[in-house]
């Protein structure tokens, strides 16, 4: 008999650490074989990110940002995005983080999908919108260690970088592979 597509039972959580940007807990779980395990998961926060779309001179343009990434030790190019606040609506965050990290708002935010990062011990979605109907209404509003450059690339020129550095953000690409799914439905 299979088991791979039951669910197991937390019988136990014991939370472990708290860092800021996740926290680690040890669940114990009661599997469909019968047998007891120990896991480790880490909590964070959903994030969202968005892609945004400028369409003039009947070209499409996509706005990115270039930012240092501590984790990888270097500079990154991605879409927009960052946490969810609790209580805030996936969509209300990535508005807040196009005006925040560019300072420009959107007149249209479309939901393009949702996955989990790695599901293996990550319990957190990521949310992916488009961003339409754009206006440039304010200058960046960024963190304190926020150093965000923001960039404008036609889109058939950005989706052929993704997947190379510094297009290489796993998250991002998933984003373009979100947004290059519902772009070909829109041109259905």
């Amino acid at each position: 008999m299979a088991h791979g597509t039951e669910t197991w039972t937390v019988t136990e959580r014991r939370e472990l650490a708290d860092y800021r940007i996740f926290k680690a807990a040890e669940l114990r779980s009661l599997g469909p074989h019968g047998k007891e395990g120990r896991f480790v998961i880490l909590d964070a926060p959903d994030w969202a990110v968005v892609v945004p779309v400028v369409v003039r001179e009947g070209g499409r343009f996509i706005l990115s940002v270039r930012q240092y990434r501590h984790g990888s030790g270097v500079v990154s190019a991605e879409f927009p995005g960052g946490v969810v606040e609790p209580g805030e609506a996936p969509a209300a965050a990535a508005a807040r983080e196009l005006l925040e990290e560019t300072g420009y708002s959107a007149g249209r935010v479309v939901h393009l999908g949702s996955c989990s990062p790695n599901p293996a011990f990550m319990a957190n979605t990521f949310h992916v919108f488009a961003a339409e109907d754009l206006s440039l209404v304010a200058g960046q509003s960024l963190d304190e260690h926020e150093l965000v450059d923001v960039e404008e690339t036609p889109e058939d020129e950005l989706l052929a970088r993704v997947g190379e550095p510094p297009w290489s953000h796993a998250l991002m690409m998933t984003a373009a592979w979100y947004y290059r799914k519902w772009r070909e439905r829109s041109d259905l």
